[in-house]
């Protein structure tokens, strides 16, 4: 602190309260901007499964909420929300609007969908205050701790999930993380503080499990930065004390959430942290026998071998007792972290865009200027090493890494960024302010003055022993050092000492008020710059994915508004029970807004479900609607352009083909499924799948989609939406799934009850096998399978130049295959007229209704020509099937005026003139 009058000190402390105030109010407007300009509106994809979730809860409440089934997605499965969500945003959510309906003033209260719009800019702004604190109780420096919490308020890394409206998890765990980290580095400043700042961590760090699945993160966060304390001899009582009461009572709590469970104690990615609390309980229960027993220092380390050695040993026995499977492997996103990303092995992991490396050019885009003053803090941290700032230390090289890795975690370095930006500007300011306004020295104390004012500012000592050390302190104080006893060369020293002089001089005095000028010159110059790129990135940040601005020809600026169109078109013209088909990112949105049950969604639980939606969406038309009929009632599919369906396309199919291998036979990467050059032209594969023919239809020369099998219903104004009816739905297979009775419960007249497919897909799902990653040891599968598969995709990453050319080769070898078989089996089954004749008379006399009638007579109605002629090629009997009116194919499709069926059924024997129970034939239909 300059030695200023009281006046001028009084006036800069006024100006940092102040600037710290606007700081938090600048923090909480700049995520105002979509609010501003669209409305309290929910945006992106999952927001909004949290923002149904939480009208859930404040509907039912926590108890119902934690057993709650929802069959409304991944039909026909169903997904338990109650154990498989993070609940804190909820809990958060809903906490906040009952406080504000019971106890705000009136006039405060405010609806569900508007706290939950709000959330995010409130969460962003206290994330901002709680990272100012923390850069105080680590620099000691106000100035800093004020740039800090500006810094955090504006930078894009933090604004990028703290929008206004942007209601997801992250929106409220980086201000649990901030307050976990804070209170953790509280209390390591004294062991006083270790008891009250421990318990806060555990609790801080409760709330942070709830709150996102980022809670692995922070757990081994300050478990690195425990085991590094005791790794550099710094282990101490208020460290033991500390770390084991954030760790008990965290790891209680995070158990008690249903998402979590004993993860914590079996999972790879957590057992670190766990190693630490119990490595740290041998290490203190060593000290304090050594210490209790006075034991000489000789015999010390044999002791702790010892120790250390029985506790592993005993640590070995218990692991090798537990039973098999106990441990689960590294996940798949966690994996990624540690080998190149298109090398997971995983093509979900592989399709999710925020799971992509990061680029040079991604870390200037989300933290700007941050990325000059952040390295230069960093050092300035480094030069002031303990217990507290090491955290600082730790936490910026280990979110460097990981952000490396996926552009998604470059979220996790905006507050470590402005930490360390905003102590570098800190202590420039501070520097600067002593030169422009500390007196005749420029702030800089002589030998004499430091003396007197470290004399008045240290305690007296307390104790003869507390003499004793200062005293031979000061007595090696005036011992020569090293330098002056030759160690340094005497040229170097003469430099030092000449820089001493100069700085210290009257023109050095000068030199240094003009760089204080120049540091506030420049201060003022980027941060203005800084301010104004933050505010652009906020306003690009805050275009929702589900409504955004764009600009017509003649410039006029209008909102494309296509996508709640077609959700809102879903939620008032289709029954209530309609089931949607779509790819998985638009599950939460066709639930959240059109209130329609989906086949899958965002939470990407299992992987063989979205393997089967991606393998219809992808198969041939035919092949499609032979899955599609028994799963939904209408498709629905993104066609605009940029992010639509065809250019997710490709990771479809490989999701499909990880699953079902005879997607892409031989091509782990479905090289053949895609375009051919930059004009759209697609490969046989991909022009004959139902994602094409649907995206195409009717707006590409000469692609239509059949209309026996599909019926489109809805385009939205811009083209962005279309929707298809499905046609020819099984009835039964939907009425076999909503019977509870078909469900699969864990006991008897609980709430665990799983959806079942129905027994029409027993045919497809047998070609399955389910996926499972090599570094998953508790898996069942077949290793050579598995090992085989996962090669071939990494090479075809690796060179995808010759995995097309080697894809088109299986492609030409596969069709040739298929030919030849189809050839062969229809020969085989040829049958002669007599032998046709003789089975039409031995099912002359079964009438009966059955699952073959009702499928016969759904095909004939339907128009399925193909799959009547493959049908009764492979089974001629079903051609002479009578229900129990006694009519038969024929007769249905003389009722469906359908002259191609009619054709097809006399060439195999079925005759126009058979009677029904009422003595009608089939042209008298």
């Amino acid at each position: 602190m300059p030695s200023s009058s009281p006046l001028i000190t009084w006036s800069l402390n006024l100006l940092k309260l102040y600037l710290f105030i606007q700081f938090i109010l600048k923090a909480f407007n700049i995520r105002l901007h979509a609010i501003n300009d669209y409305g309290l509106v929910i945006h992106e994809f999952d927001p909004w499964f949290n923002y149904r979730a939480t009208e859930y809860l404040d509907e039912w409440g926590l108890s119902k909420f934690f057993h709650w089934f929802d069959y409304m997605s991944w039909y026909p499965l169903g997904r338990p929300v109650g154990t498989t969500i993070y609940p804190g945003l909820q809990i958060t959510s809903v906490a906040i609007k009952n406080v504000l309906e019971g106890y705000a003033p009136e006039g405060w209260a405010m609806s569900l969908n508007d706290v939950c719009c709000y959330v995010p800019a409130w969460f962003g702004a206290i994330a901002s205050i709680l990272t100012g604190i923390l850069t105080l109780e680590v620099t000691k420096s106000h100035t800093s701790a004020v740039f800090a919490t500006g810094i955090m308020g504006v930078v894009p890394a933090h604004l990028m999930r703290s929008i206004g409206g942007g209601y997801d998890n992250e929106s409220i765990a980086l201000t649990a993380m901030m307050m976990t980290f804070l209170c953790w580095v509280v209390s390591l400043r004294s062991t006083a503080m270790a008891v009250p700042f421990g318990i806060a961590t555990g609790f801080a760090y409760i709330y942070m499990v709830a709150a996102w699945g980022g809670y692995v993160f922070v757990l081994n966060m300050v478990g690195v930065h425990a085991a590094a304390l005791i790794g550099l001899g710094r282990f101490s009582t208020k460290l033991h004390i500390s770390y084991s009461l954030f760790y008990l009572i965290g790891t209680y709590g995070a158990i008690q959430i249903p998402v979590v469970g004993w993860t914590p104690l079996k999972s790879l990615e957590q057992l670190g942290p766990c190693a630490v609390f119990l490595g740290m309980q041998v290490i203190a229960a060593g000290e304090y026998w050594i210490k209790a027993k006075q034991i000489e220092k000789g015999e010390r380390w044999q002791l702790r071998f010892k120790a250390y050695g029985a506790a592993g040993a005993l640590l070995l026995l218990v692991v090798a007792c537990l039973p098999g499977g106990y441990f689960g492997p590294l996940s798949s996103r966690i994996r990624g972290l540690f080998v190149q990303h298109t090398r997971t092995g995983n093509p979900l992991v592989d399709s999710v865009a925020e799971h992509q490396p990061a680029s040079p050019a991604a870390y200037y885009q989300y933290l700007n200027i941050l990325c000059n003053f952040a390295p230069i803090g960093f050092l300035m941290v480094l030069s002031n090493l303990n217990d507290q700032s090491g955290f600082l230390i730790l936490y910026a090289m280990v979110t460097y890494f990981f952000s490396a890795k996926m552009v998604r975690l470059i979220i996790l370095t905006g507050p470590i960024a402005a930490i360390l930006g905003g102590y570098f500007l800190g202590y420039m300011a501070d520097w600067s302010f002593d030169q422009l306004f500390g007196g005749a020295d420029g702030g800089e104390k002589g030998e004499g003055e430091k003396e007197k004012v470290s004399k008045e500012g240290s305690e007296a000592p307390s104790t003869p022993a507390d003499k004793k050390k200062k005293a031979k302190q000061a007595a090696s104080a005036r011992k020569p050092k090293k330098a002056d006893s030759g160690m340094m060369p005497s040229e170097v020293t003469e430099m030092i000492q000449l820089a001493t002089t100069k700085y210290k001089s009257v023109e050095g005095q000068f030199m240094r008020k003009i760089a204080a000028v120049g540091f506030f010159f420049m201060l003022m110059t980027y941060g203005r710059e800084f301010v104004g790129y933050c505010d652009k990135m906020a306003v690009a940040l805050s275009n929702p994915s589900i409504m955004f601005k764009a600009q017509l020809r003649n410039g006029q600026t209008i909102i494309i508004d296509d996508y709640r169109e077609a959700y809102w078109w879903l939620r008032d013209n289709t029954p209530e029970d309609s089931r949607v088909m779509a790819w998985w990112d638009y599950g939460y949105q066709i639930t959240g807004i059109a209130n329609r049950t989906t086949v899958a969604d965002g939470n990407t639980w299992n992987h063989e479900h979205i393997a089967l939606l991606g393998r219809c969406l992808t198969s041939p038309e035919k092949e499609a609607h032979r899955v599609a009929r028994h799963l939904a009632d209408y498709v629905l599919i993104w066609a605009g352009g940029g992010g639509d369906d065809l250019a997710k396309s490709p990771h479809m199919a490989r999701i499909a083909n990880s699953v079902y291998r005879d997607v892409c036979p031989g091509d782990p990467t479905c090289r053949q499924f895609g375009f051919t050059d930059k004009y759209g032209t697609p490969t046989p594969m991909m022009e004959a799948s139902l994602l094409y023919k649907l995206h195409g239809h009717n707006q590409k020369q000469g692609v239509t989609v059949d209309p026996n099998r599909f019926r489109e219903v809805f385009t939205s104004k811009y083209g962005k939406v279309r929707i298809f009816k499905v046609l020819g739905v099984s009835e039964e297979s939907k009425s076999w799934v909503a019977d509870p009775s078909n469900r699969d419960c864990d006991v008897e007249g609980g709430w665990f009850c799983r959806g079942v497919y129905p027994p029409a897909l027993e045919t497809v799902l047998s070609k399955k096998k389910d996926f499972a990653q090599l570094e998953d040891f508790n898996a069942k599968r077949d290793e050579a399978d598995a090992e085989a598969y996962q090669k071939a995709y990494m090479e075809n990453m690796r060179d995808p130049k010759k995995a097309t050319a080697e894809a088109a080769k299986v492609a030409k070898v596969a069709k040739a295959a298929k030919m030849e078989t189809n050839a062969i089996a229809s020969e085989e089954k040829k049958l002669s007229m007599a032998e046709l004749e003789e089975m039409r008379d031995q099912l002359a006399d079964h009438w009966e209704d059955n699952e073959v009638t009702t499928r016969m007579w759904e095909l004939i109605n339907a128009g399925e020509m193909e799959e009547i002629a493959e049908w009764i090629g492979e089974h001629p009997q079903v051609a002479y099937v009578r229900s129990s009116d006694g009519r038969g194919p024929m007769f249905w499709a003389f009722e469906a005026k359908n002259e191609a069926v009619v054709k097809l059924l006399m060439s195999v024997g079925v005759k126009i003139n058979d009677k029904d129970k009422n003595g009608k034939t089939p042209r008298d239909m």
